[in-house]
């Protein structure tokens, strides 16, 4: 790992200020200073800033609620990312779990741990994802019962996997699916002549977003959360 990459991710410095904290003499490596941001370190280094030593960065789980108007993307050039909602420290080492589209609001997870990014969005492990939407018009049983089995998306050679449907209005649904497709749930809604106005995902597997989390807040998940998966 890059000593600036390291310190941006152990400490409240970003990428361009663990740079200059280095050049400026203020970094330790094995009791040798060191001022090229780009020195290698390892997990056995000793790793010192203004004398003070650093631990190596565990690895991050976090659970964030995001808001409309956000894109899952690390950047973007003309929208605003989930990553700029957390401390530039975490942004820069985390990796989103799904997607979720801008103007779809919800439980997102982010997190350093590849393997555990893998087996939450394997198709394989059937992980189930829970939609609240708000249609623009009230369905019908029969459309129901056709999500329920699984319906053809345009473009698709294969119906969707059966999906468990709960309706909480006329027009409002509780949707729960184990696939990932691109737009999926739209597309299924849009596959029985319905359309979604708003989407809001509040469950990933056994893990529900918080009643206290606010649109654009986060947590770090606990030991138990992350075991789930």
């Amino acid at each position: 790992m890059r000593l600036d990459f390291y310190l941006s991710h152990v400490t409240d410095l970003a990428r361009k200020a663990s740079k200059i904290a280095a050049s400026k003499g203020r970094v330790t490596v094995n009791g040798e200073v060191v001022k090229k941001a780009n020195h290698p370190v390892v997990e056995t280094d000793v790793i010192c800033l203004d004398d003070m030593r650093l631990a190596w960065p565990s690895e991050g789980y976090y659970l964030l609620h995001k808001p409309a108007g956000y894109i899952c993307a690390n950047q973007d050039a003309e929208h605003p990312t989930v990553l700029e909602l957390l401390p530039s420290h975490l942004g820069q080492s985390l990796n989103i779990v799904g997607r979720l589209d801008k103007d779809t609001t919800g439980l997102l997870l982010l997190t350093t741990d590849g393997q555990w990014l893998h087996r939450i969005t394997s198709p394989r492990n059937k992980c189930n994802k829970r939609y609240r939407m708000l249609l623009a018009e009230a369905i019908s049983d029969d459309a129901l019962k056709q999500l329920e089995e699984g319906v053809m998306l345009n473009g698709e050679a294969q119906p969707t996997l059966p999906a468990v449907v709960e309706r909480i209005a006329e027009g409002e649904i509780y949707l729960t699916i184990q696939e990932g497709k691109y737009h999926q749930v739209k597309r299924m809604l849009a596959a029985v002549g319905n359309k979604v106005e708003t989407l809001h995902r509040d469950q990933i597997g056994p893990l529900s977003l918080d009643g206290e989390l606010a649109a654009g807040e986060f947590r770090e998940l606990t030991e138990e959360e992350v075991a789930y998966f």
